[in-house]
């Protein structure tokens, strides 16, 4: 068994970490090439940069819209991704397998602190699943996927605490380790490929957004043309609207809420 962790560890993870790398990088030039020729064909070159930029960093540390909409869900969430960018990245092991396998390197966090945001990463995973099996509008969105993604991003954490921390013998440790390579070096070559790609195209939702998200050039007349406004005001102080009843005189305000 220690010879398929050995090659889970070795040339799998590279090829893994490749995959993951190639294919993320691939998607993001994607998004980019298509948002830059809609942004060449539209006529509207005005984007607001600062907006842009100011929104991706509110996207990306989301702290002051946990509280919006659903905000246990969107905390239990949030802590999830939290454990789930921060454990293998910042434990020493993992740390040292990165630099054995891609050269790279960086301080690691302390043990205790691994510990307690891989238990984070399992209790939250864990009730991101309870959430989705019972609350029926959540259940109403959820796919296979949504529901083996879940399994299988906690797997690694789950069996990496056993290994690190549980009293178990030389077999069980052995397995747990196959089962903890094996499914990060999935995790990282299914990225590209399914909805977790997120995690690459994230950043440059905002970008993608302001630059090719336009209406084209007309649109605005059209609309009113298909609402049945056109060559009505969208504001007057007092205006006529026709009802039922016949016509009658509306505020301003009334009529632009109706």
């Amino acid at each position: 068994m220690q010879e398929w962790i050995s090659l889970g560890r070795g040339p799998l993870f590279r090829l893994a970490f490749s995959l993951m790398v190639l294919g993320s990088l691939r998607l993001v030039l994607v998004q980019l090439l298509g948002a830059a020729e809609a942004y060449r064909r539209n006529p509207d070159r005005i984007v607001a940069w600062r907006e842009v930029i100011r929104q991706t960093f509110a996207w990306m540390v989301p702290l002051g819209r946990l509280w919006e909409q659903r905000p246990v869900y969107s905390t239990i969430s949030f802590l999830f991704h939290v454990g789930l960018i921060g454990t293998p990245l910042l434990l020493a092991a993992h740390i040292l397998l990165w630099q054995r396998s891609v050269g790279l390197s960086w301080p690691a966090m302390p043990q205790v602190w691994a510990d307690r945001l891989t238990l984070l990463t399992i209790g939250t995973g864990l009730a991101l699943l309870l959430i989705r099996l019972l609350d029926a509008p959540t259940r109403a969105l959820s796919g296979p996927q949504d529901y083996g993604w879940l399994v299988l991003l906690v797997t690694p954490s789950v069996t990496g605490y056993v290994c690190a921390n549980a009293p178990v013998g030389p077999k069980t440790y052995h397995l747990m380790m196959l089962i903890h390579v094996y499914a990060g070096d999935l995790i990282m070559a299914l990225i590209p490929f399914s909805k977790i790609a997120h995690c690459a195209l994230a950043p440059l939702s905002q970008t993608v957004s302001a630059l090719a998200w336009k209406f084209v050039p007309g649109a605005g007349d059209k609309i009113i043309a298909t609402l049945g406004r056109a060559g009505m005001p969208s504001y007057v102080a007092t205006g006529r609207a026709q009802t039922a009843a016949g016509t009658v005189a509306v505020t301003g305000e009334e009529f632009c809420s109706r």
